[in-house]
């Protein structure tokens, strides 16, 4: 009798986590929607994020519902440290790719730098002088001033710094569309 109630009580606590999880991640979504639109984060960026999102609500929730069903807590503490040290050593070996993807939260959250900006980065080798057209995880995607598309890894644009240049005056700019 008492295995039964246990049983339910697992079955009600994981629908209620189920429906929290969901409700999270979709609040979540929609808080990330308008934090795009606000700062004119392009779309593809946000799928970035929303995929990153899902990934962390979706990932506890498993973890969560490990612990509801009984995982021993030492058994998956030891999976846990294996699948780090896996990882960690898949980093260390492709450490450029780690650099880049670092660059690019960077580069994302915490710079001044938006699509659509006139930039130069700055190399003593390189003039290259454009408009900004994507940031994706690994590369700055950027049309220079004589009409080149070139892809700069995002790690060499913060070791180089840019510099945000004045728009040129012969683009025209339409006025941009404010969102309710």
């Amino acid at each position: 009798m008492v295995d039964i109630m246990s049983f339910k009580q697992e079955i009600l606590i994981t629908l209620i986590l189920t429906v929290v999880i969901f409700g999270l991640n979709l609040l979540s979504k929609h808080a990330i929607r308008r934090f795009g639109r606000t700062s004119a984060i392009d779309l593809n960026s946000r799928k970035i994020i929303f995929y990153l999102s899902n990934l962390f609500f979706y990932g506890l929730g498993i973890i969560l519902l490990g612990f509801i069903w009984g995982i021993n807590l030492q058994q998956f503490s030891v999976f846990i440290s294996s699948v780090l040290a896996i990882v960690g050593i898949g980093f260390v070996a492709q450490w450029s790719i780690l650099s880049n993807l670092t660059a690019s939260v960077i580069l994302f959250f915490s710079h001044p730098l938006r699509l659509g900006d006139r930039i130069r980065v700055m190399d003593s080798d390189f003039d290259w002088t454009g408009k900004v057209e994507d940031i994706s995880g690994f590369y700055l995607f950027m049309r220079t001033d004589d009409g080149r598309r070139i892809s700069i890894p995002t790690n060499l644009v913060i070791q180089k710094g840019i510099e945000i240049l004045q728009p040129d005056e012969n683009e025209v700019t339409a006025p941009e569309k404010i969102e309710s």
